[in-house]
């Protein structure tokens, strides 16, 4: 309210002084008469009169609204606060329900603490009684035997020991045949007929390609001036260029075949244009490019369409198809995936299975080996990932995750894949290794094999697909030998690099020599 006082007041004075001023004015410039006077002041008290009232109404005005605002702050203030209250109030309530269960746990702990420990007390005097009863059993039985107890031990674990080796011998033999007689012939059939009924060629790739030229002035064009063409042409087709005293011709060097192809490809048309310059060079590149990914497509479709499959997505044909510029010891991938899915489906027809099913996922099994340059990981976890993502059933997937042993196998289909990707690696002509490394796998397996005891000398036959081991005959008996073969076969499984599996055969001879004479 003093607020709004001062306000009116100021209001009057400047209204007062305003009307002064102007009668001081006319007094100045005339001279007034008494009447004017008291009309002019009657004017001004009127008009200072009204101004006040306006003022008074203004701060009334202005003092109800504060007033209400402070009420509807207070209102306000009141309802947190009694809000809060209840929320304190709750959370009082809450932990003296916690502490009352606090205390009723303590105590049930307390009552179970000293019920354990007058158990344990018990426990503790049985357990000396029958330490003491063991102690004087001992001496009674040491006495009457006439041997400690270390040598007793020594003496029956021995015994132990060898009828158990002895029986688990006996066993597995035992399993071994029933197995056996049970699954090869089925075993055998199977496999011959997927053989029989399939025959296919395999491709070598190198890591190199040699494109010819027209004449060896070529070259210095291709390289151009500072060598401009050919930094060009290395960095649009991520590819080394070669260029040696080799007579009209240059080589190409990558690892990956499908950038190999693109360049050359684009060599070609470039040598052929006759047109070399970096902008030209990035042209017929971006057109190589989609010159190989049509023949990649072609490539896979045709190999959707000889396994007789259908609905494969057009990214997997893709990949399919740049299978076909990259090989395995020197197996082409896409006529090894396109085998491993006609195998995949005689051997699932033989067993009953779904053989679409079998076909999609033996074509399938490496797809991942298409993208394994540009991501980490095993190309049968990223098969399985593409596959997924791609919408391939969840029974495929899983059988091109497990088709080398890195997941378990969960299905039939799983088993099948394996085998007729072992089966596809393993057979005759299929790979191709160097000799070196070759004669170094048959050195490791046999090296293997004479590092167990009582061998006495081991051979790797067969390209290393057997191995024949000659055991000491006084070391081994022959329920040791089968045992032998097993470890051997796991040692060999553990420790060494070899496609297709390994037979291994422990020979135990027992001669016996007299003379006439």
């Amino acid at each position: 309210m003093t607020i709004v006082y001062v306000i009116v007041a100021a209001v009057i004075g400047a209204a007062l002084g305003a009307l002064l001023g102007k009668s001081g004015k006319r007094a100045g410039a005339a001279t007034a008469t008494d009447e004017t006077v008291a009309k002019l002041r009657t004017a001004a008290e009127a008009e200072a009169a009204e101004i006040k009232k306006a003022a008074e109404l203004a701060g009334q005005e202005l003092a109800a609204k504060r007033k209400s605002e402070l009420d509807d702050e207070l209102r306000a203030r009141k309802a947190e606060v009694a809000k809060r209250e209840e929320a304190l109030g709750s959370r009082e309530r809450d932990l003296d329900r916690q502490k009352k269960e606090a205390e009723r746990r303590a105590a049930e702990l307390d009552k179970r603490e000293r019920s354990a420990d007058g158990k344990t007390k018990q426990v503790d005097v049985a357990l000396e009684k029958a330490e003491a009863a063991q102690a004087a059993a001992k001496a009674r039985l040491e006495e009457v035997a006439g041997l400690s107890a270390e040598a007793a031990r020594a003496r029956l674990e021995d015994s132990v020991r060898a009828q158990a080796q002895a029986a688990a011998a006996a066993e597995i033999k035992r399993i071994t045949d029933e197995a056996e007689r049970e699954s090869q012939a089925k075993a055998k059939t199977i496999i011959a007929t997927a053989i029989q009924r399939y025959a296919s060629e395999f491709v070598h790739e190198r890591t190199v390609a040699v494109v010819p030229l027209p004449s060896d002035d070529m070259k210095g064009r291709l390289i151009g001036r500072e060598g401009r063409n050919i930094r060009a042409l290395e960095a649009a087709t991520g590819i080394d260029v070669i260029i040696d005293d080799t007579t009209e011709a240059i080589t190409i060097s990558c690892f990956n075949p499908v950038r190999r192809e693109i360049a050359r490809l684009a060599i070609g048309a470039l040598v052929a244009d006759g047109r070399i310059h970096p902008t030209r060079i990035e042209e017929v590149v971006k057109k190589a490019e989609k010159d190989v990914d049509k023949v990649c497509r072609e490539a896979g479709e045709q190999a959707v369409f000889d396994l007789g499959l259908h609905r494969v997505h057009p990214e997997l044909v893709r990949l399919l198809g740049q299978l076909k510029m990259r090989s395995s010891h020197a197996q082409n991938l896409l006529a090894h995936s396109v085998e491993v899915g006609y195998l995949a489906g005689i051997m699932a027809a033989e067993l009953g299975l779904n053989v679409k099913m079998a076909r999609r996922a033996g074509l399938l099994h490496d797809i991942g080996k298409g993208v394994d340059h540009e991501q980490e990981g095993d190309h049968a976890d990223l098969g399985a990932q593409l596959a997924r993502k791609h919408g391939e059933s969840p029974r495929v997937c899983q059988a091109i995750a497990a088709h080398h042993g890195t997941v378990a196998a969960t299905s039939i289909l799983d088993h099948v894949v394996a085998a007729a990707n072992q089966l596809s690696a393993a057979r005759p002509g299929a790979r191709r290794e160097t000799l070196a490394t070759y004669i170094k796998r048959l050195d490791d397996v046999e090296a293997i094999c004479r590092r167990f005891d009582g061998v006495g000398k081991a051979f790797a036959l067969m390209a290393g697909r057997e191995v024949r081991v000659m055991v000491e005959s006084d070391k081994i008996d022959d329920a040791q030998a089968i045992v032998l073969s097993r470890d051997l076969a796991r040692a060999i499984e553990s420790e060494s690099a070899y496609p297709g599996q390994v037979r291994v055969v422990v020979v135990r001879e027992t001669r016996a020599s007299d003379y006439a004479r």
